[in-house]
Formats: C-alpha cells, structure tokens, sequence
C-alpha cells in the first residue's frame, strides 16, 4: 500500500468525521483504531483531523491545493472500502497536482 506514504506529498489534510456510539460510524471508528498510528508514523507532520460528534453521520473529507476539497459518505463501507477510498483521493490529489503544473 504505497499510497499510505504519499498522504502528504498529495494532500494538504485528510479528515475523519464519526459519532463515538453510533452503529453507522462503527467501521470508520475501527478504521481510525487500526489505522491512525501507521498513517502518521510515514507522514508524521501531515495533518490527520479525527473529529467526533455525537450524531454526526461518518464521512471522510480530503483537501487539496488551492483550497479544493472532496467528500466520501463512509455510512455502510467497510475497513478495506475505506481504505480504498483514501486511496482513490490520493490518486485525485496526484492528478490535481499534475494538473496544476
């Protein structure tokens, strides 16, 4: 999974927003658990905002240069959906960047 080490080179922050009880959160509550520590030991100065609300629906939100940012609804995917999902937003964050060039 090479793209855990290009959060940073690609993104400007990655966002994970959940509710501490809800069922609809429980993946990306497990996600955040079992992920976290790898993602910020090969990107240790980029920022990983985890934010929990009681009731807020679990969604994921990647921002971009230029202020661009992209949203993923994480209600009903699984770990590996949401890893994937990471992924795709990295290969976005590649694309844009090339883009920009």
């Amino acid at each position: 999974m090479a793209w855990r080490g290009q959060l940073s080179r690609n993104l400007k922050e990655l966002r994970i927003n959940f509710c501490q009880t809800s069922p609809a959160s429980s993946h990306a509550r497990a996600f955040v658990e079992r992920n976290y520590k790898d993602l910020k030991t090969l990107n240790p100065k980029f920022p990983i905002l985890i934010r929990e609300c009681s009731g807020v629906e679990p969604q994921l939100w990647a921002r971009y240069d230029m202020g661009v940012e992209r949203s993923i609804r994480l209600e009903g995917m699984t770990e590996t959906q949401i890893s994937r999902a990471i992924e795709e937003l990295v290969k976005v964050g590649a694309a844009l960047k090339a883009s920009f060039i």
